[in-house]
């Protein structure tokens, strides 16, 4: 089974540090990981995923056109069996109420705790194996 995260975020750093972090999963096999760098994209792969399974979204909240807050609902409208996390720079409790009241699974604030996140993708990998 090909298992897919999907990391929507504007800033180019994102991409790569989620590759090293996540590295040893990717190289394994265990699950693979892209990458969107608007909510439009973002909408445009989760449409068109043939092939693999969708067990977790990642998007960021500020982002310029459409912002991660407005891409929540059209997620779940489109795929509402997949989980979505959502990540700010800002994690006051307004953030955290609207996000989750929106349907998503969490809110993450940066610096990404890791640790904390592979938690999180752990507890999807055990619910589809």
């Amino acid at each position: 089974m090909n298992l897919l995260i999907l990391v929507v975020d504007d800033e180019p750093d994102v991409e790569p540090l989620f590759r090293q972090q996540f590295r040893r999963d990717i190289r394994a096999s265990r699950f693979t990981m892209e990458f969107a760098q608007s909510a439009v994209d973002a909408l445009e792969q989760i449409d068109h995923a043939e092939g693999v399974t969708l067990i977790l979204v990642l998007s960021d909240i500020n982002m310029p056109g459409m912002s991660g807050l407005e891409l929540l609902p059209k997620i779940k409208v489109q795929r509402p069996d997949v989980p979505v996390i959502m990540i700010t720079a800002y994690g006051d409790a307004e953030t955290k109420r609207k996000v989750l009241e929106n349907g998503a699974e969490a809110l993450l604030t940066k610096p990404i705790d890791f640790a904390a996140l592979r938690q999180q993708i752990e507890t999807r990998l055990g619910m589809v194996a």
